[in-house]
């Protein structure tokens, strides 16, 4: 067996080199993204851009636009594999705060969200995300404040 740091393991999934012989101390993909069919495209320390191929079947709200808690899901996931990459074993983490707005309708389309740090923490860091439709328009800009848990408190995460 084999044990990835998470930045390593991730960058092995994007480019489909897992085995059953290599892991890492969380969960990927997660169950909510392999559910809503969220991928991870890319990754660096703190930063994570991942992607859905929304269709109207399934992400619709009554209007026929893309429900809107589908891009907040969208960008906590992007913000949470962003600072999953700083995480380290024995470590983990929460959302005490995220805040959307929305500037634009989406329809069918595929939606990219790019997370990146606007400050790091050792307890709390405040993080960025765009979401962007297929034609590069902002769909919606996100902020969110996560928080690095540790010792007891990490316990049983």
């Amino acid at each position: 067996m084999t044990k990835l740091s998470i930045l390593d393991y991730l960058n092995k999934l994007i480019k489909r080199e897992i085995t059953d012989e290599i892991h890492t101390h969380m969960h990927y993909p997660t169950p909510i993204s392999k559910t809503l069919g969220i991928n991870i495209i890319e990754v660096g320390l703190g930063t994570a851009t991942v992607q859905i191929n929304t269709r109207k079947e399934l992400h619709s709200n009554q209007q026929g636009t893309i429900h809107g808690g589908l891009l907040c899901e969208l960008a906590d996931a992007a913000i949470g594999t962003a600072h999953s990459t700083l995480i380290q074993e024995g470590e983990t983490f929460t959302s005490v705060e995220l805040k959307i707005n929305f500037y634009r309708p989406v329809f069918e389309d595929i939606l990219t969200a790019k997370a990146s740090p606007l400050h790091s923490g050792k307890n709390l860091s405040h993080y960025q995300c765009g979401i962007f439709r297929s034609d590069g328009k902002k769909a919606a800009m996100i902020t969110s404040t996560v928080m690095t848990l540790r010792g007891d408190k990490a316990t049983g995460r």
